[in-house]
């Protein structure tokens, strides 16, 4: 999966939970979830929908590593060449 695929299906799995989030307005480097008021529940809604789209779960000692845009898709493009 080309890096910029994974980037629309991330963005496809936030908008599904946070319609109004402006994505393209969002730095990579920062903190998603905060930025788009992203709680915890919406958060693991989104992690449940890459699930299904992607085929990879997300053990809760990783969350770390999604802290950041850049950081979810690094995480995921591993997970899935890997």
């Amino acid at each position: 999966m080309s890096r910029d695929t994974l980037r629309d299906t991330v963005t496809d799995a936030i908008l599904a939970v946070a319609p109004e989030a402006d994505l393209d307005a969002l730095p990579p480097g920062r903190p998603w979830r905060e930025q788009l008021e992203i709680d915890s529940f919406d958060f693991l809604n989104i992690l449940v929908d890459l699930e299904k789209r992607l085929g990879v779960s997300v053990p809760e000692s990783d969350y770390h590593e999604l802290e950041t845009l850049q950081g979810l898709l690094d995480y995921l493009e591993r997970r899935l060449t890997g």
